[in-house]
C-alpha cells in the first residue's frame, strides 16, 4: 500500500507502521484535513488501517491532528459522535490516539466493495465544533476461496461437440483485489479443461470445457478435482469434486427467452405478489422437453425473500421487501430438462423506495439552562436529523415556531444548531418548550416533532422597588422606647438571592445627634422602631431615607 499524503497539508507525513498481528504488519497512513469554523463543512481527517487489528490498536494521533493536548480530551469534552450498528473506534484519554474498539472484519462491514470507508464525527463539546473523520479499512487475505458446493455432478451428452462449455458451481471469496479469487486449476485430464468467465466488476464463473469427443460406451464417468486460488501471499485455495456423467444423446437443451430479466417493484409490495416469470423452451419432445426451474447463485437471505415456481418459472415474494435493507437483488435461475441439460439466466430486481420512514431528530449536545443576559446568537443545542429513505423521501427540513426568540442554523452535514435571536427576559418568560419539527419531502410528507426544554436563569437586572416614593407616619408623643411605629416593604421581581431584600437607614443627624439614636429598622422585615420617647414640644417631625438593597452581584438598591 502506497502512502497517501493530505491534500491541504503537504508537510504532513504518514504515521509509523502499526503491528496488526504477530505474523504481519501493515502501515497506517494518515490523511488529515482539518477545519475549525462552525456553519461551514469541515475538512475531513482521514486514516487507513488493515482489517483484523487487535482491540486498542492505534489508528492515528487524533489529538495532534486536532491541535490539542491529550489532557484536553476530558477538559474540552472531546468525544466520538456516530450513528451505526456498533462503535468501531474509541479515544485513548492518556495518549490522545484514536484506537480500535475491537477487531474489524472488512468483509462483514463492507462486503466486496472496492473501498471500505467508515465515517464519523469528533465533537469538541466546549465549542460545539464537529470534525469529520474517515477511516479506510484495508483488506487482508484472511478468507479462502470456497465453492458453493464441494461436490457437483455434470451430465454431458456423448454427442456434445468439442469446445462445449458447462457452468460449474460458483466460488465465493469475500476478499477484494489480489486477495480475491484469481484463477482455477483442473486435475490432469485430456478430455476436459477449465475456463473462467467473469462479469465486469463481478464474480468469476468457472466453466468446464470439453476438449474432445466422448464415447459413453468406452468411459461413462470422469472424476475431476477443481481447485480455486486467490492471489494473496501466501496463496489460499479451495477444492471441489466434479463427477462427469456421459449421457446418451438428448440433442436440445432448454433455452431461456432472454439471458437477463429485469424488473422494478416498490418496497411495499404485499407478500406473495408475483414479481416476474422466466421462461425457457426445449425443442425436444416427451421427457426430454419437460423443463423445471430452480434458483442458483442466491444467498440464504435471498431464498427467504423470493420463491420460484419450479414448473411455471414464476418468481414471487415470500417476505416483506425493505429498500433501506437492500435496494437491489441479483438472482440466478436455471432451466433443466429431464436428462439434465440446462441453461441459466440472470434476474435483476430493483426495489423502489417508498416514503415509509419518519425523520428522526437526535440531540447531540446542548444546555438545559441559559442566562437571561445571554446575547443573541448564543448556541443552545446541537442536533442531527436523518431519514432512512432516499431521494426526496430522505430529504429533511427542520423548523421551529417563529414566535419564539430562537432560530435554526445549518451546521456540518445534517446537523443543526439552535441559537437565540433576541434578548431574553426571565421575568416575562422563565422557560421554553421549543418544538423542532423535521419534515421530509416525500409524497405524502412525513414529519416528527422533538421538544427541547430550556430554563431561563435569572440575572440581577431588577432593583427592589417600594410601592410608594414617600410615606407619612403619625406617632403620639411619649411613646414607649422600642415601639414599632411603621413597616416598609420593597418588591424585587428577580429570584433567589437576586430577590433577597435587606433594609437600612441612611446616615444623618438630628438636633446634633445621629439619626440612628432616634430610629432603627429591622434589615430583614423593614419594621421601623422608635429608640426614644418623643416629645412633641422638642421634636415635631423628622425625615429619614430607607434604602432597600438586594443580594445580587453586584447588588441593586432603591430609596
Amino acid at each position: 500500500m502506497q502512502p497517501v499524503f493530505p491534500l491541504l497539508n503537504p508537510r504532513e507525513v504518514p504515521n509509523k507502521p502499526v503491528m496488526a498481528h504477530p505474523q504481519r504488519s501493515e502501515q497506517v497512513v494518515l490523511l488529515t484535513l482539518l477545519g475549525t469554523l462552525w456553519g461551514a463543512a469541515a475538512a475531513q481527517i482521514r486514516y487507513s488501517i488493515p482489517e483484523e487489528l487487535e482491540k486498542g490498536s492505534i489508528v492515528g494521533n487524533i489529538v495532534k491532528d486536532l491541535g490539542l493536548e491529550p489532557r484536553e480530551l476530558a477538559e474540552r469534552g472531546v468525544r466520538i459522535v456516530s450513528r451505526g450498528r456498533m462503535q468501531l473506534f474509541s479515544l485513548n484519554p492518556r495518549s490522545g490516539s484514536l484506537v480500535t474498539a475491537g477487531r474489524i472484519d472488512r468483509e462483514e462491514l463492507c462486503a466486496q466493495s472496492p473501498r471500505c470507508l467508515v465515517s464519523f464525527n469528533i465533537l469538541v463539546e466546549d465549542k460545539l465544533n464537529l470534525y469529520p473523520v474517515e477511516v479506510e479499512i484495508v483488506d487482508i487475505n484472511d478468507n479462502t476461496p470456497r465453492f458453493l458446493k464441494e461436490e457437483l455432478e455434470v451430465k454431458i451428452l456423448e454427442n456434445a461437440a468439442p469446445s462445449s462449455r458447462f457452468p460449474l458451481m460458483e466460488v465465493y471469496d469475500p476478499d477484494v483485489g489480489m486477495n480475491s479469487l484469481q484463477g482455477f486449476k483442473l486435475s490432469g485430464n485430456s478430455h476436459f479443461s477449465v475456463d473462467v468467465q467473469s462479469e465486469a466488476h463481478g464474480p468469476k464463473y468457472p466453466e468446464l470445457v470439453l476438449e474432445g469427443t466422448l464415447d459413453r460406451e468406452r468411459e461413462a464417468v470422469y472424476h475431476l478435482v477443481l481447485t480455486a486460488m486467490d492471489g494473496g501471499d501466501p496463496v489460499r485455495s479451495g477444492v471441489a469434486q466434479i463427477l462427469v456423467t456421459v449421457l446418451d444423446a438428448n440433442d436440445n437443451a432448454p433455452v431461456f427467452t432472454q439471458p437477463v430479466y429485469r424488473v422494478s417493484v416498490p418496497e411495499n409490495l404485499p407478500v406473495g405478489t408475483p414479481v416476474l416469470a422466466v421462461n425457457a423452451t426445449d425443442q425436444d419432445e416427451g421427457v426430454h422437453g419437460e423443463v423445471t426451474y430452480s434458483f442458483v447463485k442466491i444467498t440464504e437471505k435471498i431464498s427467504q425473500i423470493f420463491c420460484l415456481n419450479v414448473l411455471t418459472g414464476e418468481i414471487s415474494t415470500s417476505a416483506n421487501l425493505d429498500y433501506e435493507d437492500s435496494s437491489f437483488y441479483e438472482l440466478g435461475v436455471e432451466a433443466r430438462d429431464r436428462p439434465g441439460l440446462r441453461d441459466r439466466a440472470k434476474v435483476f430486481i430493483t426495489i423502489l423506495d417508498v416514503n415509509d420512514n419518519v425523520p428522526e431528530v437526535v440531540v447531540t449536545s446542548g444546555s438545559r439552562t441559559i442566562a437571561e443576559s445571554a446575547p443573541p446568537g448564543t448556541v443552545i443545542a446541537l442536533f442531527q436529523v436523518f431519514d432512512r429513505d432516499s431521494g426526496l423521501n430522505g430529504l429533511v427540513t427542520c423548523s421551529i415556531p417563529r414566535s419564539l426568540p430562537f432560530e435554526l442554523e445549518k451546521s456540518v452535514g445534517n446537523y443543526y444548531r439552535l441559537v437565540t435571536n433576541a434578548a431574553l427576559d426571565r421575568e416575562e418568560v422563565s422557560s421554553y418548550n421549543i418544538t423542532v419539527t423535521a419534515t421530509d419531502k416525500g409524497t405524502p410528507p412525513l414529519s416528527t416533532e422533538t421538544i427541547i426544554s430550556l430554563n431561563v436563569a435569572d440575572t440581577n437586572d431588577n432593583p427592589p422597588t417600594f410601592p410608594h416614593s414617600s410615606y407619612s407616619v403619625y406617632v403620639l408623643e411619649n411613646n414607649p422606647r422600642g415601639a414599632s411605629i411603621f413597616s416598609v416593604n420593597a418588591l424585587d421581581p428577580d429570584v433567589d438571592q437576586n430577590a433577597q431584600v435587606s433594609y437600612s437607614l441612611a446616615e444623618d443627624t438630628l438636633q446634633g445627634a445621629p439619626l440612628s439614636s432616634y430610629m432603627s429598622i429591622n434589615s430583614d422585615t423593614g419594621i421601623l422602631y422608635a429608640l426614644r420617647s418623643f416629645d412633641y414640644e422638642q421634636l415635631r417631625d423628622l425625615q429619614l431615607w430607607v434604602t432597600a438593597s438586594d443580594s445580587g452581584d453586584p447588588p441593586l438598591s432603591s430609596n
